[in-house]
C-alpha cells in the first residue's frame, strides 16, 4: 500500500471560496426564511446599484464627451444595454429569493 500525501495544500486556494460562501450559509442556517428575504433583497440592491451606476457613466460619456461619432454612441448605448440586462436578471433573482423567503415563513 502507497501512503497518501498531505493534501493541505489545498486548503490555501479553497480559503477565499469559503470566506465567501460563510456569510449566506450562516444567514441561512441561523435565520431560515428570514434569512433568504435578506439574502433577496441584497441581491436585488445589488442589482439597483449596478443600473444606476452604468446610468451614470452613460451619462458622464455623454457630458464629459460631448458629441461622438455614430459608431462611439452605439457603443456606449451597447455597453449600457448589456449591463441593465444583467442588473435586471440580479433584480429578477432577489425578487424571486425574497418570495421563497415569505414562502417559507408562510409554511413554517
Amino acid at each position: 500500500m502507497r501512503t497518501r500525501g498531505s493534501e493541505s495544500f489545498i486548503v490555501l486556494p479553497l480559503l477565499p471560496i469559503f470566506l465567501i460562501g460563510l456569510f449566506p450559509m450562516l444567514l441561512l442556517s441561523l435565520l431560515g426564511p428570514a434569512g433568504l428575504i435578506i439574502l433577496g433583497i441584497l441581491v436585488a440592491c445589488a442589482g439597483l446599484t449596478d443600473i444606476l451606476d452604468a446610468s451614470g457613466t452613460f451619462s458622464e460619456q455623454i457630458i464629459v464627451h460631448g458629441f461622438a461619432r455614430g459608431s462611439e454612441r452605439a457603443g456606449q448605448r451597447t455597453a449600457l444595454r448589456s449591463e441593465v440586462r444583467f442588473a435586471s436578471v440580479m433584480i429578477a433573482a432577489g425578487a424571486g429569493l425574497v418570495v421563497a423567503g415569505i414562502g417559507g415563513l408562510a409554511l413554517s
